[in-house]
């Protein structure tokens, strides 16, 4: 993955005459290599990703604790294994008693050497981060320890939801498949701790509509990504805002040609 981002600065590199003052300078230095065929859609995208990401926190795209698939460590070994093996995780936060209490993290691979109910002994050290701590720290922390999920908790210590390495690179480089991804129906709308919803780009309008009530038209665009990009007149950056009617969207990411990622609220 480094290796392969160091060939696109280089590229980058070549088309840059000057050094850009500001970010939103570099951004339009680098659409400009693009349209001057140095850099394609794939890398031009993935280029955004990488300076999107230092922007965000966890709480921007970490997984709402109500969507997380916790493990109670006293359950029996049969019980967890049937768990594991329906949901199809590679790893599952471990809470003894109550869900704000994290005991530690569960590989799936463990499992197959596990020959009795207790598990703590089986378990990896959890890792806590803050809702405001920044993507781009994060993945340099999951590099650079070999970890590949953290425990998001609130100002108060409680559990806010769960980030994976994933996640994070998905930021970057668009949704990362997986066989054990959730439909994508059912993962399209999701509303975090604060009342407000992350919603994916491709959302049909219709789903959106059933969501919050609205009435918006579907003739013209198929998803809210489309009717978005209608409405603003053009492709907005990461953090731009618009009011539509009771919504308040704003852009968590996008690139030059498409929304990804919306947070909505209702006001």
């Amino acid at each position: 993955m480094m290796n392969l981002f160091k060939k696109l600065f280089v590229k980058i590199n070549s088309f840059l005459r000057k050094e850009p003052l500001t970010k939103d300078e570099l951004i339009s230095l680098i659409r400009k290599s693009h349209e001057k065929n140095l850099l394609d859609s794939e890398e031009l995208s993935m280029v955004e990703g990488v300076l999107q990401v230092s922007e965000l926190q966890a709480r921007d795209i970490m997984i709402p604790k109500s969507e997380v698939e916790f493990i109670d460590v006293n359950d029996q070994l049969n019980s967890i294994i049937k768990q594991v093996v329906q949901n199809g995780h590679s790893r599952y936060p471990v809470f003894q008693d109550d869900k704000n209490n994290i005991s530690g993290i569960l590989l799936s691979k463990d499992l197959l050497s596990q020959d009795n109910n207790d598990i703590t002994e089986i378990l990896r050290p959890a890792v806590f981060i803050p809702e405001s701590k920044r993507l781009d720290i994060l993945l340099t922390d999951f590099r650079k320890n070999r970890n590949h999920i953290a425990i998001v908790v609130d100002e108060y210590g409680d559990v806010s939801g769960i980030l994976t390495i994933e996640d994070v690179l998905e930021q970057i480089v668009g949704d990362i498949e997986d066989e054990h991804d959730f439909d994508e129906t059912e993962d399209n709308i999701i509303k975090n701790r604060h009342g407000q919803y992350r919603v994916k780009g491709a959302t049909p309008i219709e789903d959106f509509n059933k969501i919050f009530k609205t009435k918006f038209l579907d003739e013209t665009h198929d998803t809210i990504s489309g009717l978005l990009l209608t409405k603003f007149s053009k492709v907005p950056k990461m953090g731009e805002e618009l009011v539509v009617g009771k919504l308040k969207f704003k852009i968590l990411r996008s690139d030059s040609r498409r929304i990804y990622f919306i947070l909505v609220e209702k006001i």
